[in-house]
Formats: C-alpha cells, sequence, structure tokens
C-alpha cells in the first residue's frame, strides 16, 4: 500500500511539510507557467501547483493528464486562504499511474445519463457524501443497537410466501420448484424474538411494483426490528429514539457532508423525542380540510403524505390505520375491530413514510382468519402459524427504508441516489 497522506488531513498547519499524495485529477487549470490541480481521494480534495520554475518535469508530466487521471503526487504544504481548503501542496514530483484524455462526465450530462454511466458517476464528491451519510446512519444505528440491547441476526432473502402482497413478488425458479425474493425480513425476525427477545437485520428487501415516485425502488435497503414483550406505543418509542440518535449522530459527524445538499438543519435538529403523533382519523381530517379529496377508509399516498408533512416540523407519528388496507399479520385494535395497531413515521418536508410498522397479530386463529381474508393460503404460512401455537407473547416491530431516510436527511429529489446501482421498473443496468 502506498504511504500516502489523505487530501482532507493537508491542512495550513502542515506548512512546509512534506507529502505524498494519491488520488485522481478532479479539476486541472493552466495559468501562465503554472499547472494547478484539484486532487481527489476518498478523503476530499486539495489543491496541487506545479510550477515549471520550481520543477521543470514535474511541471511537463502536469500538462499531459486529464480528468480522473490517477496519480501519486509529492510536494510540500504551503498556507494559502486562496486554495479550496486554505492549504495547497507546491508539485515537486508527479507520477502519471493511468493518463485519461477524455472522462465522459461534463458538467452539464443529464440527470439519465448519470444513471446509465452510474460506475463513473460514483466518483463525484457529492455522490461520495451521500455515502458518507448513509453509512453514519448505519454506524449511528448500530451503536444505539447495541446499546439499546439488540440482537443483530441473518435472515433469508429467497422465501416461499409474501409479507407485504403477492402483487409485488419477484418468482424465480428455485431447483425444482418456485421461490421469491424477500419483501420484508418481518416474519423471520419475529421467529428469532423467541430465543433473543429483540432482534434486528439490514437486508435488501425487493418489491415488484412498478411506481414511479420519488421514493420507490424495486431493490432498497431494510433496517427492521422485532421485540418481544412490546406493543404498539412500546415500538414508536423505539422508532423515535432509534432514528433521533441516527439523525443527531449523523449530523455530529458528517455536517460538511450534509451541507452540501440542505443549508436549514431545522428539520433535522427537531428530530428529538417525543416525536408528534396524530390518529388517522386526525390524518384524514387536516387532508379534508387543507382541501384533499380523500374519504375515511382510504389509504394515503406519496400526495396525501406530502401535504400532511406541511402540518410537522420534525418526524411524525400516524396511528391507527384501517384493517383493511393495512398487512395481515397487523394486530386488531380491540378497540375498534374497524383498525389495526399500526403506526407510521413520517418524515417533514414533504418526504412522507420512513418507517411501517405495529404491534403483530398473536392470535392463531384471528392470524388464520387474517391470511384467509387476504385470499391466501394458511399451507403458506404453517411454519409462520407455528409460532401462535407455541409460547405466543404480544409482540411488535417495523421497518426503515434507509434510502429514505438518506433522501429526507439530505433533501435529494429520489431515492435512486441514496443508492450506490439503483433498481427501478426501468432500470437494471449497470
Amino acid at each position: 500500500m502506498i504511504d500516502k497522506v489523505y487530501c482532507a488531513d493537508v491542512t495550513p498547519e502542515m506548512e512546509g511539510k512534506k507529502v505524498k499524495l494519491a488520488g485522481w485529477v478532479y479539476r486541472k487549470r493552466e495559468v501562465g507557467k503554472k499547472v494547478f490541480i484539484v486532487l481527489r481521494d476518498s478523503s476530499g480534495i486539495v489543491q496541487v501547483v506545479f510550477s515549471k520554475a520550481l520543477n521543470e518535469e514535474a511541471y511537463s508530466e502536469a500538462k499531459k493528464v486529464g480528468i480522473e487521471s490517477s496519480v501519486v503526487i509529492e510536494g510540500t504544504v504551503k498556507a494559502d486562504p486562496r486554495a479550496p481548503t486554505g492549504a495547497e501542496v507546491q508539485g515537486e514530483k508527479l507520477q502519471i499511474i493511468q493518463n485519461i484524455e477524455f472522462f465522459p462526465i461534463t458538467k452539464d450530462a443529464s440527470q439519465e445519463f448519470l444513471l446509465d454511466v452510474r460506475h463513473l458517476h460514483l466518483r463525484s464528491p457529492k455522490v461520495a457524501a451521500i455515502m458518507k451519510v448513509k453509512g453514519t446512519l448505519m454506524q449511528a444505528a448500530r451503536e444505539w443497537l447495541l446499546q439499546d440491547g439488540w440482537y443483530e441476526v441473518f435472515p433469508p432473502i429467497l422465501v416461499t410466501g409474501a409479507v407485504e402482497g403477492g402483487a409485488t413478488l419477484f418468482k424465480l425458479k428455485y431447483f425444482d420448484r418456485y421461490a421469491y425474493l424477500s419483501q420484508s425480513a418481518q416474519l423471520y425476525l419475529e421467529a428469532a424474538i423467541f430465543g433473543l427477545e429483540k432482534v434486528w437485520s439490514l437486508t435488501p428487501s425487493f418489491r415488484a411494483e412498478k411506481s414511479r415516485t420519488r421514493r420507490h425502488l424495486t431493490e432498497f435497503w431494510h433496517l427492521e426490528l422485532e421485540a418481544a414483550w412490546m406493543d404498539l406505543w412500546d415500538i414508536m418509542k423505539v422508532k423515535e429514539e432509534l432514528v433521533s440518535y441516527m439523525v443527531q449522530r449523523t449530523l455530529e459527524l458528517r455536517k460538511k457532508e450534509i451541507e452540501l445538499y440542505r443549508k436549514d438543519f431545522t428539520t433535522l435538529k427537531n428530530a428529538v423525542p417525543p416525536f408528534p403523533r396524530i390518529s388517522y382519523d386526525e390524518a384524514i381530517d387536516i387532508l379534508q380540510s387543507k382541501g384533499v379529496r380523500i374519504e375515511w377508509g382510504e389509504d394515503m399516498g406519496a400526495d396525501e403524505e406530502r401535504v400532511l408533512t406541511e402540518e410537522f416540523e420534525s418526524p411524525f407519528f400516524v396511528y391507527g390505520y384501517p384493517k383493511h388496507i393495512k398487512a395481515f399479520y397487523m394486530k386488531e385494535d380491540p378497540e375498534d375491530p374497524r383498525k389495526v395497531l399500526a403506526a407510521d413515521m413520517l418524515a417533514p418536508e414533504g418526504y412522507g413514510e420512513i418507517i411501517g410498522g405495529s404491534q403483530r397479530e398473536d392470535d392463531y386463529d384471528k392470524l388464520v382468519q387474517r391470511i384467509l381474508e387476504e385470499g391466501m393460503d394458511p399451507k403458506d404460512y404453517e411454519w409462520y402459524l407455528d409460532l401462535r401455537k407455541y409460547g405466543s407473547v404480544p409482540h411488535s416491530g417495523f421497518g426503515l427504508g434507509l434510502e429514505r431516510l438518506v433522501a429526507w436527511v439530505l433533501k435529494l429529489d429520489h431515492v435512486r441516489w441514496a443508492t450506490l446501482f439503483p433498481r427501478t421498473p426501468s432500470r437494471l443496468y449497470p
């Protein structure tokens, strides 16, 4: 491995120090008998100046290199407030690893073209910033989950039945039978709570829905939790504490990256428990008062949720949804059989649902009835029903769409920018 200094570590305090850098040419300009190269690596950027008067050979090499050429540079640090980072490197030696004469991405590239060449677009410091924020959000989640006594488990991706509806399953041949790509790890996490009580997983989830809204992907990363002995109100508290920690910790560690995308941190700083809570009934009243055409019993889509978020400057909960618009595994509200004990978390600023969760139905007979009502075969869920036959307990859980959380934190216009290689109904390449 090259013994190098990272670009972001070059500071004015290093004045006069010799450094070796390794990275890619991000920007380049020539002024008189000097070549200015902005070098980038995974940490950030630094300006390097090659002067013909200082080192003619290095200057000549610098004139050759094109954008995205890979290079190793040696030089001396000089403090300069005019440099992008307050310090620059006086280049004394330049080794060209691979010279690039033409890089396909230009400043006028369309969004569709950037997706077509996503494998190259990932080099952009702004794209790298998204991935750093995403990674830090998960780092924070792991910290909180470990502190709060949750066990990480590793559920399967190949499954035999639906969790969120058969119409959105990806079907594939599995030896001499058919299987599906997992829509959610939930059912498997429910099995794990009988030995571990509080469990979580991070897995890819797949939804074969042809939705083209800004918040849908056909493959996304799903942070899911399930816990024994928790009711709906218990799990809502878990949701808000986890999300709050993820957001506040990421603000602490990645403020520079977040500032590339948003200047106003108000809603992020407001993500502190307790989050506001409104019932589904109240949500319908609010929407109707704002002129939205929606009746009780109808599901809220992206448009309705966007209007609802205008009422809040922090994440908030909507709870108590009608039973017929929610999944079969959600527990019926004992005080109103028309409803289930479900609560979604919505992000402000128009982003809408980032978490869906509920108390799970723990009664065997009621769960069988719900499966039948949904037109499914209880035989496909025999193992899942066993959980209600052998030591069933009250339990609850939820799933957080990681890309949706990233999109809100960074105010992205589409969740596709929050993942390395987005998968949508129209995009499977690269």
